[in-house]
């Protein structure tokens, strides 16, 4: 950093400290808000949702062949089946925007092209099932079917386009794919599916949320979702001890923490910020009140479209949240084209998601990849606004 740079940095700083409103009841407030949104997200999400999506990004790191990376994500791979799975990968992992965030650094980091990552990085959390079910229940089948289609369209377009801005780098990792492409661990694949496929059914039985209306087959999950969680742990506990060796454990573990120590303090950090300017969904007391946000998505212009995908990508929703808030939000005036584009937006991204998509691509591709989801959604939104009034 120059010397004047830090200047600049110290001139801000005290400027800030100087000006601080901290009389403010809604400063205040915004400061307590802060953490208790913190404190929130580590009850709710650090043990249950990021800790195994931590293990199976370390897993992914150690134990998936590059060559099987390459094969199915990588630049060398066949579009259609690179997008293809890529897409669809929320349908399997039930996540928000931040426990994405691991899976997302594994296969990006094994080699994955640019465009598969980013198309995964975006369904993960967007394309959740019970998610989109939950919408067409609550919000109606139109939403709840525009929600659908949308994300698995965004989440291609968005990483074809992203592959075709760093094309360059994308041909080198062409280049590159021939020699991954040799590599190969050993490990007989049905062993690798079945560990896999135990650790993201624990993943996905651990985070199960409960239902807003207790009927039905998630509800019948929800009920013995901790002995099915148990279970699986107790068949992976199995598979590490006759599997897998000393060596190898240890890799594994010094591969999960390396994602751990990049990643949680940054979310953290981030779910302050967002804790501190939006508040809490359910409660009134960020920096920015509320009704600003509800007095400026009605109808359906490009302002209210736009103004509701930026809100979105910024604001952090829990996975299944954004339904009763959208819910709120539509009984104060928003119109059915804002607010699929804060459905399009929302989930996908948010301030402690883009503040970790940095350290893992770069800040321009995190910028270049924000800005595509906000234009994508205010579209969306707009043409969806149009269709149904």
């Amino acid at each position: 950093m120059k010397e004047r740079t830090k200047l600049l940095f110290i001139i801000a700083v005290f400027i800030i400290a100087y000006f601080l409103p901290v009389a403010h009841p809604r400063f205040q407030s915004s400061l307590v808000e802060a953490f208790y949104m913190t404190k929130e997200y580590a009850q709710k999400h650090v043990l249950f949702c990021l800790v195994p999506a931590f293990f199976i990004a370390g897993a992914i790191a150690c134990f998936v062949s590059q060559a099987s990376v390459m094969k199915y994500f990588g630049a060398n791979a066949k579009k259609v089946l690179a997008y293809g799975v890529a897409s669809v990968s929320g349908t399997i992992l039930a996540v928000c925007s931040c426990t994405v965030l691991p899976l997302f650094a594994g296969i990006h980091r094994r080699g994955a092209g640019l465009g598969p990552a980013i198309a995964f990085l975006y369904s993960g959390p967007a394309i959740n099932v019970l998610a989109i079910i939950l919408t067409a229940r609550v919000l109606g089948w139109q939403l709840g079917l525009a929600r659908a289609v949308g994300a698995v369209i965004f989440s291609v377009v968005i990483g074809l386009i992203m592959a075709g801005i760093y094309r360059k780098e994308e041909n080198e990792k062409k280049l590159n794919g021939g020699v991954a492409m040799a590599v190969d661990d050993g490990r007989p694949l049905g062993q690798t599916v079945f560990y896999f496929a135990t650790m993201v059914l624990i993943l996905v039985f651990a985070a199960w949320g409960k239902p807003a209306q207790p009927v039905g087959f998630w509800d019948a999950v929800y009920r013995i979702h901790w002995p099915l969680t148990i279970a699986f742990l107790a068949v992976l506990a199995v598979m590490l001890w006759r599997w897998f060796t000393r060596e190898e454990l240890g890799e594994w573990v010094e591969s999960t923490w390396g994602f751990t120590k990049q990643i949680l303090p940054l979310l953290f950090a981030g779910v302050l910020a967002a804790g501190m300017l939006m508040g809490r969904p359910e409660y009134d007391n960020g920096l920015i009140p509320a009704r600003y946000v509800a007095g400026f998505v009605g109808g359906n212009s490009l302002w209210a479209n736009l103004f509701a995908s930026v809100v979105g990508a910024f604001m952090y929703f829990a996975t299944l949240t954004e339904v009763p808030i959208l819910q709120g939000l539509i009984g104060n005036g928003m119109g059915p084209g804002p607010a699929l584009a804060l459905l399009l937006a929302g989930p996908a991204l948010s301030l402690p998601n883009m503040i970790v998509i940095r350290s893992v691509i770069g800040t321009q591709k995190t910028i270049v990849y924000c800005i595509l989801v906000i234009i994508m959604a205010t579209i969306s939104g707009m043409i969806y606004g149009v269709i149904v009034t």
